[in-house]
Parts: C-alpha cells; sequence; structure tokens
C-alpha cells in the first residue's frame, strides 16, 4: 500500500483494447492500478475489473493510515490502551510479526514514526540526526504486546501496513476476480505488483515490461512472460527516493538505524505464487542491501536485480 495520501476515489478508465485483451485503469492506494481481461466483450471486462477495483478500495479505506475512521486509527489513537482486532487484522499482523522475526527486526510495521521524518519525493532533504532519533523512540515490534486478536501499542508509536497492504489487496482482488476459475484470464497489476489468474487464451503467456528505474515511465529494462499463473512484485528507487550529500537513497528504511537501507540495488522483482510473497522477498532483499542477491538465491525463487 503506498505511503502517499489517498485521492478521492475516480471513476475507472474506459476499455481500452490491447493486444486481445481489455484493460480498465483506477487509481487506488495511492498508485495507478490496471486490470486486463483476456475477453472479446468490454462489457465482461469492465464488470471483471469493477471487481478488483472494489476490493482494492476495501482495503484502502480499511488499513490506509491517512483515515481518521478504520482500524489503523482506532489502533493509534487509543493511547497506549489494548485494541481488540477483526480477523482480517489479525491475520496480517502475524504475517507482519512473522517476517519481523524472520529478518531479524529489519522488517517492522512500526515504521510509522519514521514516516513522519522521510518525505521521499526526489528533493535533497534527509531530515536531521536528532529527528531521527526522536522517531527512532517510538519504532520496534518488541515493545508491542500482541496476542489473541488484541494489540497493545504505546503511546506515540503507529504501525504502517505499507510494506503489505498492497501486495495483499492484489492477492485478495485476484482470487475474487478467478472465483471458480471459469471467468475469462485476468492480469490484475497495482501499482507494477501483479498476479495472472492463469494463462491466456490460446497458451498465450502475460508479457510483463519491468521498468527501467534509469528512466522511470520511459522504457523497460526487461521482460518477463508469465505462461501460467504466479505473481510479480518489484522494489525499488525508480520513483520514490532522497538526495542526501550527493546519494541517492531509497524508499526502505532500516527500522534499526531510522536510515534508508544502504547499498540496496536500484530494483528487485521477484516471481512466486502469490503477490504477498513475492512483495515481502523483494523487500527483504532490499533490506539485505549489498547481499540482495545472495538472499534471494538461498530462498530459491526466480529474480532479477537490476
Amino acid at each position: 500500500m503506498s505511503q502517499h495520501r489517498a485521492l478521492p476515489a475516480a471513476p475507472p478508465s474506459a476499455p481500452e483494447h490491447r493486444e486481445g485483451a481489455w484493460a480498465i485503469g483506477f487509481t487506488a492506494m495511492g498508485c495507478p492500478c490496471e486490470v486486463l481481461v483476456d475477453t472479446d466483450d468490454p462489457e465482461r471486462a469492465e464488470v471483471v475489473a469493477s471487481v478488483a477495483r472494489d476490493e482494492a478500495l476495501r482495503i484502502e479505506r480499511k488499513f490506509s493510515r491517512y483515515r481518521g475512521d478504520n482500524i489503523v486509527h482506532r489502533i493509534h489513537s487509543a493511547g497506549g490502551a489494548p485494541v481488540a482486532v477483526d480477523d482480517e487484522t489479525a491475520a496480517l499482523i502475524d504475517y507482519a510479526a512473522t517476517c519481523h522475526d524472520m529478518s531479524s527486526g529489519a522488517f517492522d510495521i512500526t515504521t510509522g514514526a519514521l514516516r513522519r521524518v522521510w518525505t521521499f519525493d526526489g528533493r535533497e532533504a534527509a531530515p536531521t540526526d536528532a529527528a531521527i532519533a526522536a522517531a527512532l523512540a517510538h519504532v520496534g515490534w518488541q515493545r508491542v504486546t500482541w496476542r489473541d486478536h488484541v494489540l497493545t501499542l504505546p503511546h506515540g508509536m503507529e504501525i504502517d501496513f505499507g510494506g503489505i497492504g498492497k501486495e495483499y489487496a492484489v492477492d485478495r482482488a485476484a482470487a475474487l476476480v478467478a472465483d471458480d476459475g471459469s471467468g475469462p484470464a485476468t492480469l490484475v497489476n497495482f501499482g507494477g505488483d501483479l498476479v495472472a489468474t492463469r494463462e491466456r487464451r490460446e497458451g498465450r503467456p502475460w508479457t510483463i515490461g519491468i521498468e527501467d528505474p534509469a528512466r522511470p515511465g520511459e522504457a523497460a529494462a526487461y521482460k518477463v512472460e508469465l505462461l501460467s499463473g504466479g505473481a510479480l512484485a518489484t522494489s525499488g528507487d525508480a520513483r520514490r527516493f532522497v538526495t542526501s550529500g550527493g546519494k541517492r537513497l531509497g524508499h526502505i528504511l532500516d527500522p534499526r538505524t531510522g536510515w534508508p537501507v544502504m547499498g540496496a540495488p536500484r530494483s528487485v522483482t521477484v516471481l512466486a505464487s502469490t503477490c504477498l510473497e513475492a512483495g515481502t522477498l523483494t523487500t527483504l532483499a532490499c533490506l539485505a542491501g549489498e547481499r540482495a542477491r545472495e538472499f534471494l538465491e538461498a530462498q530459491g525463487v526466480r529474480h532479477w536485480i537490476l
């Protein structure tokens, strides 16, 4: 889920015929989204896209940290009191806690305080050491109490589902679109993280262009063909970065230092069975910095690094 403030929901674009499929675009979670439906019927494509869009907007409403009417706001405004959460929220928190353990604390959903001091908009604008230190006083999953669907977050701390929310939304939308498997093959793409429900008609692959981080929006660094269902996720600094002392710093923060990870690749793409798994692995690879390739090779997944 993007860290940018969400804009009011706009109507989806009109279906566009593209290489034998119909494409419908919309904005959700602060990023451009697109659903490609392998059908000759544009009305069918619009129905499929509306299912995916509705689910994306539902998840945004529920888990965005910029709203004042959802579970995240309720946790942040509890003043350190315990908050009981529903099953869906609990499942995401359980997943985040597992990622925290397996990454030795590098993956941490309590980085909300750090997100207040870092703004990744391409400017020369690193926060002061004092501001980072003040934020770090409110970061650390080890400070949180979590058991039996009840979360106790110390006063001043924030959770941020940005590292897993968008990928979770892709998986959920794709599952709803796929339904019983009788519908058309569909590619659900939210901000470059995507799932193909299954292969296209006549055995044709889904061809995915991976953006060149040196030329965002202009060129693909390489193309990946999905011959069946699968998920791709990409992390990198093509669009979200700052510069400091002449160095380009990507948006993935190390919660142990308060600074963006040093030595991380410009772009990491992973192919996995779910978008959540793929996205988690790209994030963990970036958190590994110069050891990103070594980390992904140890996981035994297909990956591409720039």
